[in-house]
């Protein structure tokens, strides 16, 4: 039987042009998982209010990461894909696919048909579960392979935050910089994609969610597992950190957690990463390494927001050393981790 793998991650313009982000900023806001109003409220909000201002200064924001290659989130899922590909070996097919733009789940999900695909495993690459990532992407390649007539047997892996390799993955990352921590001065902070308040207790499955800032339900996450866990992304975020803080014998005074890339007035998970970045360095860090877990490639949220404007912000109030950690993208570690995802699945 041989076997696919398709990996879908939430995509990027083509260009870095306003029209080309104009068009993948539409796309993706009117996503009803993204931006959870009634349709006619989130036409109005999107196409008059947000995309005709965002759509120039976001591409003065990906003008700075533009490369040779075009956007680094699409040349690191291709290289992903050409690594996985060697990895699994001659039995498996695998294909990649963006959630919005190029290239399409569409396409992915032909080209694991044309080549005799039988089963059919689906990895989001997102490894904490959010529905405006992991739950969107999951329906668009069902709504898909429906389209397609495809009966196929497939297995999707909803998330992956506490897998052993994954962890071992972004371990591997930090190390180089842990020497740094000698001085009583440095810290890690993890810094996760921001989701609405209301996107979480959405989620929740058992309507009991809460919101509290200390955190106390996620933290039951870190002992036992319940049924509101399997689908919250703020605990599984909390539970990454701590698997990796562990396995590099942080303190828990070494390390802080943030949420970054918040958009609009409505509430947000907290603290925010724009806050706290400046607020470690007003109390005494000079050497701050920040690291991006909900991201396995680099992307304008890593890039752009943390290495060029959390650094300035991080120097602007004192700060003296700043590290971003590059994303997973296709290093050994990963392309491993991934692999074995898909074979175990």
């Amino acid at each position: 039987m041989k076997s696919g793998l398709l990996l879908v991650n939430l995509g990027t313009p083509g260009e870095a042009t306003p029209e080309a982000v104009g068009n993948y900023l539409n796309e993706f806001l009117m996503d009803p998982y993204v931006i959870d109003i009634p349709k006619v409220l989130r036409w109005i909000l999107v196409k008059l209010l947000i995309v005709p201002r965002r759509k120039f200064l976001s591409a003065e924001a990906y003008k700075t990461i533009w490369t040779s290659r075009g956007s680094p989130l699409r040349f690191h899922l291709e290289d992903l894909t050409s690594a996985v590909k060697r990895e699994l070996g001659p039995t498996w097919v695998v294909e990649s696919g963006m959630r919005y733009g190029q290239p399409s789940i569409r396409k992915g999900l032909e080209n694991l048909r044309a080549a005799g695909v039988e089963r059919l495993v689906v990895l989001p690459l997102y490894p904490q579960y959010a529905e405006s990532s992991s739950r969107s992407s999951i329906e668009k390649v069902n709504a898909e392979i429906l389209a397609m007539e495809w009966k196929i047997n497939r297995k999707t892996i909803q998330s992956f935050h506490d897998e052993p390799k994954h962890i071992d993955a972004w371990v591997q990352r930090l190390l180089p910089t842990m020497d740094r921590l000698h001085d009583p001065t440095a810290h890690v902070l993890f810094s996760y994609h921001g989701l609405p308040e209301r996107h979480l207790s959405k989620s929740d499955p058992t309507g009991a969610y809460c919101l509290d800032s200390n955190y106390s339900c996620c933290k039951k996450a870190l002992k036992m597992k319940c049924q509101a866990n399997l689908t919250c992304y703020r605990a599984q975020a909390l539970q990454t950190t701590h698997l990796i803080s562990d396995q590099l014998g942080l303190r828990p005074e070494q390390w802080s957690i943030s949420f970054q890339s918040r958009l609009g007035r409505t509430p947000w998970i907290q603290p925010f990463t724009d806050n706290v970045v400046p607020a470690l360095a007003n109390r005494g860090v000079k050497r701050l390494i920040v690291v991006t877990p909900s991201f396995v490639a680099d992307c304008l949220e890593t890039i752009e927001e943390i290495g060029d404007r959390a650094r300035i912000l991080f120097s602007e109030a004192g700060g003296t050393e700043f590290v971003r950690i590059e994303c997973l993208n296709s290093q050994p570690a990963w392309v491993s981790a991934v692999a074995d995802l898909a074979k175990r699945s």
